[in-house]
């Protein structure tokens, strides 16, 4: 019997760690959800151990079972059974909180990644609006800038004509 009940002891206590451990990287409630399971999984453990204690009492005469040791085994399984049932109940709910947690991630990448596609096309529109602008300012500014050459080339041919001309009237002897 003392060796039963130090490798539950034990099996125990590496349960309660590995879950503490599994423990921090889950919800709150999907947390306080998995300590209630585990409570009952120990009130199982612990009712079991006095099941297979009251299956080898025997008080009986000659060492037999009396109808008191059944009637006391029975209830004891009667007793797992319903924790059982609770234990099911308690499975299903976290069940439930682990899909609500799947389905919250899926949502959330879903508008992560629509969010993310929104920016694309906001920057892919800004860039092809840039390289819009760019070209109209370069045309715009060529444009200026080539009439801006063809009016002082305009300017300097009128400029040379005058001159000339009135060269050509202080050089002329007819007068």
């Amino acid at each position: 019997m003392p060796l039963k009940s130090t490798i539950l002891f034990l099996f125990l206590a590496f349960a309660f760690n590995a879950n503490a451990i599994a423990m921090q990287a889950d919800t709150s409630a999907y947390q306080t959800q998995r300590l209630k399971i585990n409570a009952l999984l120990n009130q199982r453990s612990i009712r079991f151990g006095q099941y297979d204690q009251s299956l080898n009492a025997k008080t009986g005469i000659f060492g037999f079972q009396t109808k008191g040791d059944i009637k006391n085994s029975n209830e004891i399984l009667r007793q797992v059974v319903l924790n059982d049932n609770n234990i099911f109940k308690e499975l299903k709910i976290l069940m439930d909180y682990k899909d609500e947690e799947v389905k919250q991630a899926k949502n959330t990448a879903t508008a992560v990644n629509n969010r993310m596609l929104n920016y694309m096309q906001s920057i892919k529109k800004l860039q092809d609006q840039n390289q819009r602008l760019t070209k109209e300012t370069s045309g715009s500014t060529l444009g200026v800038f080539s009439n801006i050459i063809i009016l002082l080339l305009i300017l300097a041919l009128a400029g040379t004509y005058i001159f000339f001309q009135n060269k050509l009237k202080h050089s002329n002897p007819i007068k």
